[in-house]
């Protein structure tokens, strides 16, 4: 099947094209008015450290912030720190075992408290509490200590040389969180503490005056924001729910929302809603990559509960590397791209696609479909149809695969279609969705979310904040698994466990050069996704959102949160 891409190239020029910035748009803090934003992945929790789902860190990141932020060009610089330490300017110690930052003065939380170190050096402790189950506890990889020097100074000790200091306390994923409000929030009691994990007390531009979980978010301009005259905003609406169609016409359409996040919807769809003239969609390519995650466990429900989808149990056969191999071959990735994004997106075999330094270059042979040798390799591995059924079995077990995804129209495209390929080489599939807001939810008590993958393969999109994939790819470490014990928190989805990865991740950690550690990094990348399959790449998606014409100050930033610089937005005369 081929389709036609006429309107696709139309939406993409519109949608990839630059925008232009527009003046400067000075003022009293709320001059103009309210703000309207539909995430249609509803936010579960305002809590970075309790949820890796985007909509949770994004309308997050409009009230507790980091030290520092990467911007648009993917340049780390500072929000609550007075500048980004570096050996040069002595922030970072000469054999990289230590960074310290230093908290600009004056900074207060939205109660009017000071912020200090105590604040910083607190957050650290949240996160790395053993007995926690923190979502970004790859952040911390190899700090060995936080300690405060003073009021306004907080030094993180490393185990060892760390090249790349800027994991903990910098991007959307690792903010600072008051030490007041979280004090009896640790370990496992940070699930309990449903006002502080809903209404965190932040130094964003805004503060929380009403959460609906899963719903709805009402917010207030922060009045000890730090930036005069900022927000413009004095109210937002942070709608949750629905789906990337209706949002894309609240604001292209209808005007209702001035911006919708995560448009992912086929290209002649967005070019239609786009001629109405209300609001325009934009994109930028960064490193979000659409991918299938293969369960290396057992996921069945004839399992005790708290034994389904851990080490205790490999899987019945996506333990083998053949079949994991057999079912990338036969997607056609081309296709899919066709269907789901047209020019705003990109075939890949990587699990980072960029910058390009850290981007593997032979690792292209998932790019061509291959049924016929998908078949060879099951056929060659003893996976055949004995009894004419059309499903593949050897030794009692049988190819059948749970699939599972989020709720929108082009993951529900790519299961079907995904599904008739599987169907061609032996595979039975099972397609299921659930809602986006209870599926990245991270609710421990919730069979459906991504993190306790009761399933055999699910498919979703993700990404790094920043230009250096080291923190991302460390969450494949042995033991960071979502587990029971860490209340089914945990960055390693696959469940994927491999000595010589560790030791990439630890020789990556001491190693400065540039060029060594994109070698380093492009390796890690080549045996997660070429050599073992584990994380099965589609993608290399733009993100792709939409704004009202009534909206300036907007830019489209895809290294850190999508929402890093509302304090700048502002309404025109437009």
């Amino acid at each position: 099947m081929k389709i036609k891409t006429a309107l696709m190239g139309a939406v993409a020029s519109l949608a990839l094209a630059p925008m232009a910035f527009a003046d400067a748009h000075e003022g009293e803090r709320g001059r103009d008015g309210q703000l309207n934003i539909i995430y249609w992945q509803a936010p579960s929790i305002l809590n970075p450290y309790l949820s890796g789902g985007t909509k949770d860190l994004e309308s997050a990141s409009m009230i507790v912030e980091p030290l520092a932020r990467y911007n648009e060009t993917g340049a780390l610089v500072p929000y609550l720190a007075e500048e980004i330490p570096t050996v040069a300017n002595g922030g970072v110690s000469e054999d990289l075992t230590s960074i310290t930052w230093k908290l600009k003065s004056g900074l207060l939380w939205s109660d009017g408290s000071a912020v200090t170190s105590a604040d910083v050096v607190f957050t650290a402790a949240y996160c790395m509490d053993p007995e926690g189950g923190c979502a970004q506890l790859s952040k911390f990889d190899g700090v060995e200590n936080v300690e405060a020097i003073d009021d306004l100074t907080v030094k993180v000790t490393f185990d060892s040389a760390k090249p790349n200091p800027y994991g903990p306390f910098a991007g959307a994923q690792s903010p600072i969180i008051q030490a007041a409000q979280f004090a009896d929030c640790m370990g496992a009691k940070a699930p309990e503490c449903t006002d502080a994990n809903f209404g965190p007390i932040g130094t964003g531009p805004f503060v929380v005056t009403d959460f609906r979980t899963n719903d709805v978010i009402q917010m207030a301009a922060n009045e000890n924001y730090r930036v005069e005259g900022q927000p413009a905003f004095a109210t937002v609406t942070f709608k949750g729910g629905g789906d990337a169609t209706a949002a894309g016409r609240a604001v292209m359409e209808t005007g209702e929302f001035d911006y919708a996040w995560n448009m992912q919807l086929a290209p002649d769809v967005l070019a239609s809603m786009a001629e109405g003239g209300v609001g325009t969609p934009i994109s930028a390519f960064g490193t979000l990559v659409e991918r299938l995650e293969m369960n290396l466990t057992n996921p069945s429900s004839d399992l005790p509960e708290g034994e389904r989808s851990t080490v205790m149990h490999p899987h019945p056969f996506l333990s083998e590397l053949d079949v994991r191999h057999a079912l990338s071959m036969a997607i056609d990735r081309e296709l899919l791209v066709e269907v789901g994004y047209g020019q705003a997106g990109r075939p890949t075999c990587n699990l980072v696609p960029g910058p390009e330094i850290y981007a593997s270059t032979d690792n292209t042979g998932c790019l061509t479909q291959d049924i016929e040798g998908a078949k060879a390799l099951l056929e060659g591995a003893g996976w055949v149809d004995s009894n004419g059924d059309g499903i593949r079995e050897k030794d009692g077990v049988e190819l059948r695969i749970l699939y599972q995804t989020s709720t929108n129209a082009v993951r529900q495209d790519f299961q079907a279609l995904i599904k008739e390929w599987w169907g061609e080489i032996g595979v039975e599939t099972e397609l299921r969705n659930l809602d986006a807001s209870v599926f990245f939810g991270g609710d421990p008590g919730s069979p459906d979310t991504f993190q306790k993958f009761y399933a055999d393969v699910e498919m979703y999109a993700n990404n790094f904040d920043g230009t250096d994939p080291q923190a991302y790819l460390s969450m494949y470490r042995c033991g960071n698994e979502p587990k029971p014990s860490s209340q089914w928190q945990g960055e390693n989805i696959n469940r994927f466990c491999d000595p010589a990865y560790d030791a990439l991740i630890d020789e990556l950690g001491a190693t400065a050069d540039i060029g060594a550690r994109g070698d380093l990094m492009r390796k890690m990348n080549d045996m997660l996704t070429k050599n073992t399959m584990t994380i099965v790449p589609l993608v290399d998606r733009g993100r792709v959102s939409a704004k009202a014409n009534t909206l300036g100050g907007i830019v489209l930033n895809t290294w850190d949160s999508e929402l890093w610089n509302v304090a700048e937005w502002y309404r025109t005369g437009n």
